[in-house]
């Protein structure tokens, strides 16, 4: 089996790889490292949580020599602040025994500071998209000296709209440079980009997303509603020693916050939430305080949670089934690493028996279904969208082709029964509707000065 002793690393890496405890790298690391340090361009697949940052890094670093120069040699684009503060930090760690300058840059923080940061030099920039282009046009960043850009979580990215930054950057890079990209699935859009941008890539496919982990034991209940499935989820949550580390997945913001108002009054001071529409201060405050142990429960939306370094998981727990197969093999991720056995459990209404389905297809693989225990009550309460629509009630959310209204059969009011009266009905309504004479009026003037 291959250790980082048997990877071509220099006394500095070895060090702090030492320092941190490591003593074989992840497949993922142990073939990214030849084929990044030959500077071709690479393409990697593989899940979250398979040590992705040290893959791409520890060949970079390798090679990246000192330099007193102000503009950056190496770009990481990642898509959310989360991941920006979790890259500096892998790369601080690796990098301990090097002279090496890294900043990261990200929204939600006053542009000046940033650019003040950036004015002071790096050899490596961790940055959104948003946040990095915001900082080149300012001209404080300048992006020709690039020598390698790394774009982690690609699919992500994609997801949220950033396809469009990501382009407008790719034009302020130089020609050439090295790409590399990471990425948990291949989807359309990221196969489009890697076809317009980079050359010959070098595929990587570490841990195929359709394949279950062996480590993982998976369950799942069928529920009729959200808040039976809430009921479930505070029953099993009563067992502190079993659940004693849980990650909830919920389908939006709108049903994360309802879903942890819901568990906070089960168990206060024992939970956190974690979205989009949260500050950053307190998504930041909240993952520490869960993987501290401070907190035991943490809610969060698939976009949020994609990428983030969260430690020791014993339990995932998808309160919805997700649409896209992928999400789920995704959301499983987040428990059973480094060698430790985890646990998820799958939560499906009716409704949501076909994605489940898919889920299954794509791994080959049923997931075991348990009885809904006889403590649980089963709930009639229904959220707003499980509730049956009324006959003939019309959503102000339709679109027009959804709702195509019946032709009107009315008679008009006599009023309205024009007929075409030809030129001398024109000249009535031109006399009755003229134009009023104003001080502009050239003709009305002329009158006034003959006067």
């Amino acid at each position: 089996m291959t250790t980082f002793q048997d990877l071509d690393l220099s006394n500095p890496l070895r060090n702090s790889i030492e320092d941190l405890g490591f003593t074989h790298p992840t497949p993922i690391q142990e073939e990214a490292f030849p084929i990044v340090r030959s500077g071709k361009d690479v393409v990697g697949i593989a899940q979250t949580g398979t040590g992705k940052t040290f893959a791409y890094m520890l060949p970079i670093l390798r090679d990246l020599k000192f330099s007193k120069q102000q503009h950056p040699r190496v770009l990481v684009l990642v898509p959310t602040r989360e991941l920006v503060l979790q890259v500096v930090d892998e790369i601080e760690k690796l990098s301990k025994y090097m002279s090496l300058r890294v900043t990261g840059v990200f929204g939600g923080v006053n542009l000046n500071r940033h650019k003040q940061a950036v004015a002071e030099g790096a050899d490596i920039i961790v940055a959104t998209p948003g946040r990095l282009y915001d900082l080149a046009l300012s001209n404080v960043l300048k992006l020709k000296s690039i020598q390698k850009l790394v774009i982690d979580e690609v699919d992500v990215m994609l997801d949220l709209g950033f396809r469009f930054q990501l382009l407008n950057i790719f034009d302020l890079l130089p020609e050439r440079r090295q790409n590399i990209m990471f990425s948990a699935t291949m989807t359309e859009d990221v196969e489009n980009l890697i076809d317009d941008f980079f050359i010959a890539p070098k595929k990587i496919a570490i841990a195929v997303s359709g394949t279950p982990l062996d480590n993982i034991q998976q369950t799942s209940y069928n529920l009729p509603n959200f808040y039976t499935k809430v009921n479930l989820l505070n029953y099993l949550l009563f067992d502190k020693e079993e659940f004693s580390k849980v990650l909830i997945f919920a389908p939006n913001k709108r049903n994360a916050d309802r879903l942890f108002e819901a568990v906070k009054e089960e168990y206060p001071s024992q939970s956190c939430v974690i979205h989009s529409n949260k500050t950053q201060n307190y998504r930041i405050r909240s993952i520490e305080q869960f993987n501290k142990g401070e907190k035991r429960i943490l809610i969060a939306t698939d976009v949020i949670a994609r990428g983030l370094d969260l430690q020791e998981i014993t339990h995932v727990i998808n309160f919805n089934t997700p649409h896209f197969p992928e999400n789920y093999m995704h959301r499983i991720g987040r428990t059973g690493r480094a060698e430790h056995e985890g646990k998820t459990i799958l939560f499906s209404t009716e409704k949501e028996q076909e994605a489940k389905q898919r889920i299954e297809e794509l791994m080959d693989y049923t997931i075991p279904l348990l009885e809904i225990p006889e403590q649980v009550e089963i709930s009639t309460e229904l959220t707003e969208e499980e509730r049956p629509k009324e006959p003939g009630e019309i959503s102000s959310n339709r679109t027009s082709q959804e709702y195509v209204p019946g032709p009107a059969f009315h008679e008009k009011k006599e009023k309205n029964q024009k007929t075409n009266q030809g030129g001398s009905y024109r000249r009535e309504i031109a006399k009755k509707y003229k134009k009023p004479k104003t001080r502009g009026d050239k003709n009305y003037n002329k009158r006034n000065k003959k006067k």
